[in-house]
């Protein structure tokens, strides 16, 4: 995720602001009793889709509470598409996982990118193994999916649309080969790509990836008729190589375009899930809270991003339900810089001018607190006066937690609701081998 430096503090929330909070927020059992607090979230049922967010990529219990909140959604609201902030061809392992499906070739082992814990964690297990035995008992086309929206697979996805074309048109491979031949070389460092199409004056590699795509929508026909699911998967891992390579030569132009450049596919493939799936699909999103909250209500906005939950605003409007997450200490799972060890770190308290600050002084351990309808008006209108937020990304840095973790934001307009935890704990990495018990087949690949 991207910082945004704070230029300023703010005011402190007021008294009336924590009276209203405490009045309206809901308390909630704790994760592990699933139903419990799944039941707690039906209300937003239903939605077409569900972005459920995270405060930082490595605490346990919003990988618990969103899996607690998913599972209610599948089973007593029939959500069928579960896509999260990870890469297509590593999510796609669980996706064969939890669909009781072979696996998809691979050049390597998935989730191996950095940050390893985000997704390789006993929490993730849990709900994968969950998820498999959900749709143990139902026919293929109604099982429900696991997929992921990112952008950075760009090797194991033109791995992935060349292993396609291998085995429907051998013919086309080799041109796919020759179209993908000025990526390959770049394929395992694809930010040096970008840094040399930045500043090496040699001409892109985008024409090659466009025609690609192109090719596999002009024959969808004839491919959907030999298997419409690897077709839909191939394409998937075109749109990533398209994707990708403008983003690595965006990144080294502007932060904000890069920026604008993943979520717009992020989005994009959320909508090809969608109607990939027909008029009764619904989805749950797993994403960091600077992706689902709508930007145009903080800071990220204001300096000219997007994201995909103000797309999902913008497209969906209330069949699109925003849920932030937030926590005032404890551990995470962080590192110290990018493509650094994972560490333990001990989250500081909320600053006093913040969002965060105001939930720890209601004295309340675990809320939902929501604020549509008429009835949160006040509620809604207190929650309208910009404070702090923070967001800790794979890395944390509590030394300058000012200027890399806070940003500016208007909760009421950035989400629909916010899950609040006062303590909460780091994640649990998987080790490097395969726990005891676990299937063969399992989906971390470890």
């Amino acid at each position: 995720m991207a910082d945004h430096s704070v230029h300023q503090t703010l005011r402190e929330p007021s008294a009336e602001l924590v009276a209203a909070l405490r009045h309206h927020a809901e308390p909630l059992p704790p994760p592990a009793q699933h139903e419990e607090f799944g039941s707690c979230f039906d209300r937003f049922g239903d939605a077409r889709v569900v972005l459920l967010g995270e405060a930082t990529h490595g605490t346990s219990e919003f990988y618990r509470a969103r899996a607690a909140i998913t599972r209610r959604l599948i089973e007593k609201h029939g959500f069928t598409i579960v896509a999260v902030e990870a890469d297509w061809p590593d999510a796609g392992r669980i996706d064969d996982y939890v669909r009781h499906q072979a696996p998809r070739p691979r050049r390597g082992d998935p989730f191996t990118r950095f940050p390893t814990w985000m997704w390789r964690n006993i929490e993730m297990l849990e709900f994968a193994d969950w998820l498999r035995r959900h749709n143990a008992p139902f026919p293929e086309a109604q099982r429900v999916s696991f997929h992921g929206l990112d952008v950075y697979s760009l090797g194991e996805s033109i791995h992935a649309v060349l292993h396609y074309l291998d085995a429907v048109d051998p013919a086309e491979a080799a041109d796919a080969r020759r179209r993908y031949g000025c990526l390959t070389p770049w394929q395992d460092d694809p930010a040096l790509y970008g840094q040399v199409m930045m500043h090496g004056g040699r001409s892109s590699c985008e024409d090659g990836a466009v025609e690609q795509l192109r090719v596999l929508l002009r024959g969808r026909l004839a491919f959907i008729a030999e298997d419409g699911a690897r077709w839909f998967d191939a394409v998937q891992n075109a749109r990533i190589v398209r994707a990708a390579e403008r983003y690595y030569r965006a990144m080294y132009r502007s932060s904000a375009e890069s920026w604008n450049l993943r979520d717009r596919h992020m989005f994009e493939t959320l909508q090809a899930l969608l109607a990939h799936g027909g008029d009764g699909s619904k989805a749950v999103i797993w994403a960091h809270n600077s992706h689902v909250g709508n930007a145009a209500a903080t800071a990220m906005g204001w300096q000219g991003e997007f994201n995909i939950g103000e797309l999902c605003r913008m497209a969906h409007g209330d069949d699109a339900v925003l849920i932030g997450f937030g926590t005032n200490t404890g551990t995470v799972a962080a590192a110290d810089d990018w493509g650094g060890e994972m560490r333990i770190k001990t989250v500081r308290p909320a600053r006093a001018d913040s969002y965060e600050h105001a939930f720890r002084r209601t004295g309340l351990a675990r809320t939902l607190t929501e604020w549509r309808g008429g009835s949160r008006r006040v509620l809604a209108d207190l929650l309208r006066v910009p404070l702090l937020e923070r967001a800790i990304g794979v890395v944390y840095r509590p030394e300058s937690e000012l200027l890399s973790h806070y940003f500016e934001a208007v909760l009421a307009e950035q989400f629909d609701a916010w899950v609040w935890f006062d303590q909460t704990s780091a994640v649990t990495p998987l080790g490097a081998e395969r726990p005891q018990g676990t299937p063969e087949m399992w989906p971390f690949g470890i």
